[in-house]
């Protein structure tokens, strides 16, 4: 006859033995993305391997893992790090989540807004699903058809920082837009002032270059490190290429320096074949790919950060290289995303999965040039903070 204590320590031993097996068939991480080329630039990573990813946090980057309570198959499919565009527009509350699915899990709005209503752009970013930041534009009216920095009265220095004071956590820096068709011949003293507005705070600016009247060897020399070019492949007049074709010796020493080159793809004068062609050829790849979307922008030239991403493929950059221009080096380039662009173990677990397809592509520049390719990258899941992103309708 089994005793009273003998039947409490069979049960205890028993309940014990159940404990072990339930903590041996538990899930090990909350998702794992399986089976996908993942590439990451911060870590010289390019191989097949699974991601585990626990409490919105990567985990474990290796080979055949299992134990996820939620598993995305990415056979066949590019895994890298939530891609960052650093030069978009947030005109709309719906922009952030469009870009979501696209892959691009933090952004830079590019000064759609200066200090008048840069709170409407501060409210987008403060309801947007992704990581989202913004620029300031220099003109307190922000951005305006007819050129906002015509009158120089609206390059109010004071008003400008006193809205950056108040937004400090959204505002990253400051964006000068230099053309002559905005600054007119102002062009300098208007990098002067946005200069002068971020000093107290230690930001970067931003240029908006092509077409601006003073060349880009007086242009450079009011920059800084951790200052971006953007519309880097604008053609003449004042280009990053001299009369020849050949990169300006000033533009090289400017990258040496810390200036970053963005490629801000846009739709309006901003990108076109012949520069690129030139530029790359003699070894001046951008340092980070931009899309200046907008709007319009997403149904015509732009469409999304893949799209301009691949037109890059076709121009000849290597793939890692150009995904290393939308994770790595654009986080290095903004401060705040200092932590992002990487599949580090107990980095944010951002993910962007990418098909790279293969067909007959149509790629155009802001001049309308055609060109066919045979590569395209697709968006194909987001992974924000550790979740799946819901596909788009």
């Amino acid at each position: 006859m089994t005793t009273r204590r003998e039947f409490l320590l069979t049960a205890a031993a028993g309940a014990t033995l159940a404990a072990g097996v339930s903590s041996v068939f538990a899930d090990t991480y909350d998702l794992v993305i399986k089976g996908g080329r993942v590439i990451d630039p911060s870590q010289g990573l390019n191989a097949i391997r699974d991601i585990g990813i626990s409490a919105g946090r990567i985990t474990a980057v290796a080979a055949n893992l299992s134990g996820g309570a939620e598993t995305v198959d990415a056979s066949g499919k590019i895994v890298c790090p939530g891609l960052i565009d650093i030069h978009t527009h947030a005109r709309g509350k719906d922009m952030p989540e469009i870009c979501l699915a696209d892959g691009v899990t933090s952004f830079v709005d590019a000064g759609s807004q200066g200090a008048e209503k840069i709170d409407d752009v501060v409210a987008i970013l403060k309801g947007a699903p992704n990581q989202g930041r913004a620029l300031i534009n220099l003109a307190k009216t922000g951005i305006m058809p007819m050129g906002e920095l015509m009158d120089l009265t609206r390059a109010d220095v004071g008003a400008a920082r006193a809205a950056i004071e108040r937004n400090r956590e959204f505002i990253v820096g400051i964006k000068a837009r230099l053309s002559f068709n905005v600054a007119g011949d102002a062009d300098l003293e208007v990098l002067k002032r946005a200069q002068e507005v971020v000093t107290p705070f230690n930001l970067p600016v931003m240029i908006h270059m092509g077409q601006q009247v003073s060349t880009m060897a007086r242009v450079l020399a009011l920059l800084k490190p951790g200052d971006v070019v953007t519309h880097m492949y604008a053609p003449e007049p004042n280009s990053i290429l001299d009369g020849n074709g050949r990169v300006m010796a000033e533009v090289r020493a400017a990258r040496k320096r810390g200036i970053w080159f963005d490629v801000g793809n846009g739709r309006n004068g901003h990108l076109w074949w012949n520069v690129a062609d030139r530029a790359m050829q003699q070894g001046f790849l951008p340092d980070t790919i931009s899309t200046d979307w907008t709007p319009d922008g997403r149904t015509s030239q732009v469409f999304n950060l893949p799209n301009c991403m691949s037109k890059f493929l076709m121009i000849g950059m290597p793939l890692n290289h150009v995904i290393a221009c939308c994770t790595t080096n654009a986080a290095r380039a903004i401060k705040p995303f200092n932590d992002r662009g990487t599949l580090k173990t107990g980095a944010p677990a951002d993910v962007a999965i990418l098909e790279l397809r293969e067909g007959n592509f149509d790629y155009v520049d802001n001049y309308r040039n055609t060109r066919k390719a045979r590569q395209k990258l697709f968006p194909f899941a987001t992974v924000l903070a550790g979740k799946r992103v819901p596909a788009r309708a």
